[in-house]
């Protein structure tokens, strides 16, 4: 009888050391996919300030534009929640937006070799980032789904293991996407 409580602690203590390690491995598995995102996003960053400088030797009364971007950009190097990340994107990608459209205001600036390239490096960015939010989102689906699984539920919370945030687009943002666009001709 001795063996068979002795044989189902073991058991036990195996188990637990087995969820423990694939919790740990989940979780460094989230924290590589958020550095992924912050390499794509330094390298948005430092693409941003030469797109405005361009766009300045092109567009000089524009300054509120280029003040916004910079500004937006400040922001966003400053965010360090996944929540504050997400929303600081959030402005900098309208801002960015807004600092492309100047391109069809003025024709010169459109036909600038070196603003065509910087919209293109601006646009490899943009996909690898993309790319790196959906494999951040979905470790972090999984490892809030592993934590939530019947037993660790029992005892994640204990060994330190809690939900993590999505880096998610927003509501504003959400809404804006789920309306169809309106063609006009």
């Amino acid at each position: 009888m001795g063996w068979v409580v002795l044989g189902l602690i073991a058991a036990i203590a195996v188990y637990l050391i087995m969820t423990y390690n694939g919790l740990v491995a989940m979780r460094q598995r989230v924290n590589q996919a958020f550095a992924d995102i912050d390499v794509q996003l330094k390298q948005r960053h430092d693409l941003i300030p030469n797109l405005v400088e361009t766009v300045k030797g092109y567009a000089t009364h524009e300054k509120t534009t280029l003040d916004a971007v910079i500004s937006a950009r400040n922001a966003a190097q400053g965010a360090t929640s996944v929540h504050d990340k997400a929303a600081a994107e959030q402005q900098l990608s309208g801002a960015v937006g807004r600092l492309l459209a100047l391109g069809e205001a003025y024709p010169d600036l459109k036909a600038s070799a070196n603003f065509q390239q910087l919209q293109v490096d601006l646009g490899n960015v943009e996909d690898k980032l993309a790319a790196a939010r959906r494999f951040f989102n979905n470790a972090v689906s999984e490892f809030n789904a592993a934590i939530q699984a019947f037993p660790a539920v029992l005892f994640a919370p204990q060994m330190g293991f809690s939900q993590r945030e999505f880096f998610d687009v927003g509501e504003t943002t959400r809404a804006q996407i789920e309306v169809a666009p309106s063609v006009k001709f």
